[in-house]
């Protein structure tokens, strides 16, 4: 199984914490901005491990708008796709809290992608430490079933 690690980010927080999960999961993880993936090049050989921050009024990020962009246009068939989702918001936005990975899982769903493990909505007004929650949860990704 390969593992890609996709980001959308606005403020680079959303990378920061795909590169600590990129480390977690060790060699041969690729890292890649969510704005420099074609939709049509995703693969089922591969897990691809989404990290999305949320902009604005609930919007998805700058870098992750073209790849939303090519999955509604194009809607590309992603039957055998396997992704996973770590969302980044901010619980006291409650209208859009972690809207920016709803809006990809959505739109990857809407094209035949499943969605492996948990879809986690860090909360960045709380304790925990993103990268930290991040890496531990990519870590039990890789137990599951459909992801080894």
């Amino acid at each position: 199984m390969n593992y890609t690690v996709l980001f959308g980010t606005e403020s680079g927080t959303a990378e920061m914490v795909a590169e600590d999960i990129a480390e977690a999961l060790g060699a041969g993880t690729r890292l890649c901005d969510l704005q420099d993936m074609d939709p049509e090049s995703l693969r089922s050989d591969s897990l691809y491990i989404i990290v999305c921050s949320t902009y604005g009024d609930g919007e998805l990020p700058a870098s992750a708008q073209p790849f939303a962009t090519g999955l509604r246009q194009d809607r590309p068939d992603l039957t055998g796709v396997r992704f996973s989702l770590f969302g980044l918001g901010d619980r006291g936005y409650a209208d859009s809290f972690n809207r920016g990975g709803d809006a990809l899982e959505e739109l990857l769903t809407g094209c035949g992608a499943v969605r492996v493990g948990e879809h986690v909505r860090h909360n960045a007004a709380g304790f925990e430490d993103a990268s930290e929650v991040a890496a531990d949860w990519a870590l039990g990704l890789l137990q599951l079933p459909l992801a080894a």
